[in-house]
């Protein structure tokens, strides 16, 4: 047994002084092969592509508020429900409306009885123009019969007279009358035969009546588009809401995006086109596709509400970040969610 342990030891260090000897030829010879093909990868993929984890998924949405002001008496979604376009969202009391409406009835009926008031009275002065006109026919008939019998000496002066003074009377009835009439005309848009609609107390009877119709529609508030409702909990039934306040809000269905703020110095060989790789922060197993869409005219802080002034004696140079909007093309079955961060990396060495 002795003798058998003593011959494996006698085998076995050959072996270690073997390979203490070709150790470090080895390792001189591995490791800058090594830093040289790290060198080569480097020189290779250098430029290819310029990368940033300053990025959020952005989505177009839409703040719902009432046209009209009134109490809610139904909320019909609830919080992140996928809703359809003209969806109903929530309904204001209609009641007031619907009274509202039944009023502008009423008076649409009233001015078109007016309009057919203002008819009739029409039609009267002018049958009142007639009658003056026939009795200036008569009295300038009676006078001239008079004048010739004044010349033949058959009439007294009194009674020529009395000829002149009536037919004087009968065209003075005859411009009033015509002037009534030209006053009835005028009260029916000086279209007296025209239809009663185009009347313009009808035309305002109906446009308050569309008014109300409108008011009365618009006691539903439908959704404008497709897309997932957020924030319902800020309406509720009995709630009071007014004209045109923001109440829930609508994420609107494929209309999300990346905003990636890229360094300045990583944007000169950026183009719109250029593919682009985001792997959301919620989801980093799930690379989605996309493309380069736009680039910003303008730098982050260009557009604050507080833009820095550089023009100081301690100024320090920084490294500017500006908007590059990435659009998704493949969104791999993962549900858009507003405000997640991502990391973006853009191929830039194609595109437009």
């Amino acid at each position: 047994m002795h003798d058998m342990v003593g011959r494996d030891l006698e085998t076995a260090a050959p072996r270690r002084s073997l390979w203490v000897r070709a150790r470090r030829p080895l390792l001189m010879l591995v490791v800058p092969l090594l830093l040289v093909a790290a060198a080569a990868y480097y020189l290779l993929t250098a430029g290819r592509s310029v990368s940033t984890d300053n990025a959020y998924v952005a989505q177009d949405k839409v703040s719902i508020s009432s046209d009209v002001t009134g109490r809610v008496v139904t909320v019909d979604v609830r919080e992140s429900e996928s809703v359809k376009r003209g969806q109903v969202l929530f309904t204001i009391d209609p009641e007031p409306y619907r009274i509202a409406l039944e009023q502008a009835d009423a008076n649409l009926a009233n001015a078109r009885a007016q309009v057919s008031g203002m008819r009739s009275t029409f039609s009267g002065k002018g049958a009142d123009v007639a009658g003056k006109r026939e009795a200036v026919s008569y009295a300038a008939i009676d006078l001239k019969r008079q004048q010739d019998l004044m010349k033949d000496g058959f009439t007294t002066r009194a009674r020529l007279q009395q000829a002149e003074h009536t037919l004087s009377e009968a065209r003075t009835e005859l411009g009033s009358a015509q002037s009534s009439e030209a006053n009835a005309a005028a009260m029916l848009g000086g279209a007296p035969a025209g239809p009663i609609n185009r009347h313009p107390l009808v035309l305002a009877a109906l446009a308050a009546h569309d008014k109300a119709a409108l008011d009365l529609r618009r006691t539903t508030v439908r959704a404008p588009a497709d897309g997932l409702a957020s924030q319902t909990t800020k309406v509720q039934p009995g709630q009071i809401v007014a004209l045109g306040i923001p109440t829930m809000s609508l994420l609107i269905s494929n209309h999300d995006w990346v905003d990636a703020n890229f360094k300045e110095t990583d944007l000169d060989h950026m183009r719109v086109g250029q593919p682009a790789t985001v792997t959301l922060d919620a989801y980093p197993g799930k690379p989605l596709t996309g493309h380069v869409a736009s680039v910003g005219g303008g730098t982050g802080s260009e557009f604050s509400v507080l833009p820095a002034q550089n023009a100081t004696g301690n100024w320090v140079k920084v490294v500017q970040r500006v908007p590059v909007r990435i659009a998704i093309d493949d969104h791999r079955g993962l549900p858009p969610i507003a405000g997640l961060s991502a990391s973006v990396t853009v191929d830039v060495r194609g595109g437009s």
